[in-house]
């Protein structure tokens, strides 16, 4: 620290501080956002009726707290190309701070409400969890 005052020693150390994740300051790894996807294929595939229950299903997820942002829809008229997956009925994303906040949502009244009440109108569903890289 040879002809370094004080203050600029304080600025400095408060610089590199501030600019690193909050997460490392405490002493453990920063959490990554979670992206929880799920697309669902309905046992009628052809009723309206079934398709407006699980959509509207879906919507009573966004009561959950850890859930920042969610979508909720089905597959669009694009043009047919062989990587497009369009064979299933309704899809959601959902948009989650990290695991814990999935974690919270997994095991949430009202995502365990959905699954009870909606499960019987699906026959497949995939779920594709990803964070950032």
């Amino acid at each position: 620290m040879k002809n370094q005052t004080r203050r600029k020693f304080l600025s400095s150390t408060a610089l590199m501080a501030t600019s690193l994740p909050t997460a490392t300051l405490a002493g453990t790894p920063p959490t990554k956002p979670l992206i929880h996807h799920v697309f669902f294929w309905l046992k009628n595939p052809s009723s309206k009726d079934d398709l407006a229950k699980l959509i509207a299903g879906l919507q009573t997820l966004k009561k959950i707290e850890t859930i920042r942002a969610i979508h909720i829809g089905i597959p669009a008229k694009t043009e047919p190309r062989p990587v497009v997956d369009s064979s299933y009925s309704v899809s959601e994303v959902l948009f989650l701070d990290d695991l814990a906040g999935q974690k919270t949502y997994q095991d949430h009244p009202i995502h365990k409400k959905f699954v009870a009440d909606c499960s019987p109108l699906w026959e497949k569903i995939l779920v594709y969890d990803s964070v950032d890289v």
